[in-house]
């Protein structure tokens, strides 16, 4: 294929130690959640907080006085008790310090009906929450007209219009997704933490696409001789694997109401301050608490959007993302170009990625400009300045966010220069002559 000569562009490349190395998260699921979902319910019990004081040698970091949020004895003894009721047998479970709960995944006795149990656990006063485990993806297309764009996104966001203003110094945005290749060339430096919620596989982290893609849109960095430049270049990229890849060559992902939740309490213990989930899914009470939580804490959420029935994303203050190819608009949501974006591939290589996935990344860096400029900036004025300077597309697009325009207005200095058609065919002829070879 003409397009696989381009992925290997870095191939010559030798990787070093990034200095991030991915922490395995201890609770992390094994498979076989992954695999039968449909087996496996979320219960939580209220959980008054107890802080834990770690000394030297009781943990692996061996500091004094460091206090983890922790589950009370009274929540394990009620927790305990539930189980044994209901024939249900733990498979993890966790302190959620964010809502004050103790959390569990409890697998269902065999042949026991999971919605009836769901129901009665709703009606016990000991539960504060009973729901099923359930599963989301991420947000990929795929298109057959290649060479669309190289870094099409950035010039028709006008990103370097805006790089003057802001780079997104110093904002931290957690991606929530799959893994990443935090040994990327174009990634040294910008990943900060790196965390597994799904696995022990550290290998297959630094392997998975559709993180990397994301990554690299949004924080790749700037004039260091390699590949792009991400929309947020000096951005802290906090990479919290919650999703798996269904197949190790493609971008289609998976991910469920535990592994989400885990990497959304993460998030917040991070002190993130935008958190990037280019996913869709069901309504979930433990996922939608915890985005509400966040919300309330002031964390500026960005997620796809959803056209049709709403998802979990779909939530006051939440900043949707729709692609501007897309034929149908979603109302409420801001667009950004989804169409063939240049983006990182594992193993120091480039491609072309799509869909709404990428277009929300690309947001996420744009707001990371933002916040750069205005810390106390909100969701819902942050929203605002988006669609209030989002330029006309062409006869097949949307309005799509202006990042140069957004910027001027939210600091009041600098200009947008007008660009031409001319110059954006420009770019269309240049991807096509870079893909080829």
């Amino acid at each position: 294929m003409i397009r696989a000569a381009m992925i290997f562009l870095a191939s010559g490349l030798i990787l070093g130690c990034t200095g991030n190395p991915v922490r395995i998260e201890s609770r992390a699921l094994g498979n076989q959640v992954s695999a039968a979902p449909d087996r496996y319910i979320i219960a939580a019990v209220d959980n008054n907080p107890v802080a834990f004081v770690a000394h030297a040698g009781s943990s692996p970091r061996g500091y004094d006085s460091v206090a983890e949020y922790g589950p009370s004895v009274h929540a394990r003894q009620v927790m305990h008790a539930v189980e044994q009721e209901y024939g249900l047998k733990e498979v993890s479970a966790w302190p959620i310090e964010a809502l004050h709960m103790h959390c569990a995944v409890l697998e269902v006795p065999p042949g026991a009906d999971r919605a009836s149990l769901i129901a009665k656990l709703s009606q016990d006063s000991r539960v504060r929450l009973s729901q099923p485990m359930q599963s989301f993806q991420t947000r990929t297309d795929v298109y057959n007209d290649p060479y669309v764009g190289l870094q099409r996104g950035f010039q028709q966001m006008d990103v370097a219009g805006a790089h003057p203003i802001s780079r997104g110094e110093g904002v931290k945005i957690a991606l929530i997704d799959t893994g990443v290749d935090t040994a990327h060339p174009d990634l040294k430096g910008a990943v900060v933490a790196a965390e597994n919620f799904v696995d022990a596989d550290a290998s297959a982290f630094r392997k998975d696409r559709h993180g990397t893609e994301m990554a690299g849109v949004i924080a790749a960095v700037a004039n260091n001789g390699e590949g792009i430049v991400g929309v947020a270049p000096a951005a802290h990229l906090l990479a919290y694997k919650a999703c798996w890849q269904t197949r190790p060559d493609e971008d289609a992902a998976l991910c469920n109401s535990f592994t989400l939740a885990r990497a959304l309490a993460a998030a917040f213990a991070a002190h993130a301050q935008i958190i990037n989930m280019s996913l869709a899914g069901p309504e979930d009470p433990l996922v939608g608490g915890l985005i509400r939580e966040g919300l309330r804490r002031g964390v500026l959420f960005v997620g796809a959007a959803e056209a049709g029935k709403p998802g979990v994303l779909h939530q006051p203050g939440v900043i949707e993302v729709a692609s501007a190819e897309a034929q149908s608009p979603v109302d409420g949501a801001v667009s950004a170009p989804g169409r063939e974006i240049l983006t990182l591939l594992p193993g120091g290589h480039y491609d072309f990625a799509s869909g709404v996935s990428i277009a929300t990344a690309q947001v996420s860096g744009v707001v990371a400009l933002m916040l750069a400029k205005n810390p106390s900036l909100g969701a819902v004025a942050a929203a605002r300045v988006l669609r209030d300077t989002s330029s006309a597309g062409g006869a097949e697009s949307a309005k799509r966010v202006d990042a140069c325009a957004a910027l001027v207005m939210l600091s009041h200095q600098g200009s947008c220069r007008a660009r031409t058609d001319g110059e954006i065919n420009n770019i269309d002829e240049h991807s096509a002559r870079f893909a080829a070879h």
